[in-house]
């Protein structure tokens, strides 16, 4: 096998334990996952952040960069999941006066709805067999990123796993609810988008806001409220089935 150049072996070595170098294959992958996503005419199936995970994923694999160290380099763009979550309270402000009218089917739905997606994850995978680690890491996966890293680390998950299953989760929701809302005659944006929001996390309000500006303020409700939720109980029921 044919050597690498002292200089670009020197630059792979240094690559995680760089915060530059590794934002900057962060967002270069990022900005190739967009590119493609255009190019592929905007398929539900695939959104960008699908897209840049299975380039960055490529990129480590290729490299033998150890993934431990990427996610060292590249923690600062993980710090700025934070705010952005915080700035969705923009579009709720906007759009309050639908969120008054309201309140009470919302308040009623949160509960079940986050309770059920935990619960059908949790299930499936003790059933095919998953450790204590895998159901715990696959628990909070209908919960936005922010949250559910904290849900994971505090209840004893893998944060990696737990990222996957959220990432998955997210496209998958997408789908489903792009395709099933018409076949089932769902056009109120309302609705869809506190589904998309509930189950699809950040990634279904990416999408939801692709709908309306109506749609992405449910989903972004919905989405709050469910890691609210999520990151009060989840703590304790898993303590109590250890």
């Amino acid at each position: 096998m044919t050597e690498l150049p002292r200089w670009l072996d020197d630059l792979l070595a240094h690559l995680g334990q760089s915060s530059i170098l590794a934002i900057a294959l962060t967002i270069a992958a990022f900005l190739a996952g967009t590119w493609i996503f255009r190019r592929l005419k905007h398929p539900i199936w695939c959104p960008p952040v699908l897209i840049s995970a299975m380039l960055t994923a490529a990129v480590l694999a290729i490299l033998a960069i150890d993934f431990v160290d990427y996610r060292r380099g590249a923690e600062w763009v993980s710090i700025l999941l934070g705010p952005a979550t915080v700035a969705l309270g923009v579009p709720l402000y906007q759009q309050i006066h639908h969120i008054r009218a309201l309140w009470l089917p919302i308040l009623a739905t949160v509960p079940l709805a986050a309770t059920l997606a935990c619960i059908y994850a949790v299930a499936l995978a003790w059933w095919m067999g998953g450790t204590p680690e895998v159901l715990l890491s696959l628990a909070p996966k209908s919960v936005t990123a922010p949250i559910a890293m904290g849900i994971t680390e505090h209840i004893g998950g893998s944060l990696s796993l737990m990222m996957g299953g959220l990432l998955v989760t997210g496209v998958v929701a997408t789908l489903f609810v792009s395709l099933l809302a018409p076949l089932l005659g769902v056009t109120d944006d309302r609705i869809i988008g506190f589904v998309l929001g509930v189950n699809g996390h950040a990634i279904g309000t990416v999408h939801a806001f692709t709908i309306s500006p109506l749609a992405g303020a449910f989903s972004s409700l919905g989405m709050g409220l469910t890691g609210i939720f999520t990151a009060l109980c989840l703590p304790f029921a898993a303590e109590l089935f250890k």
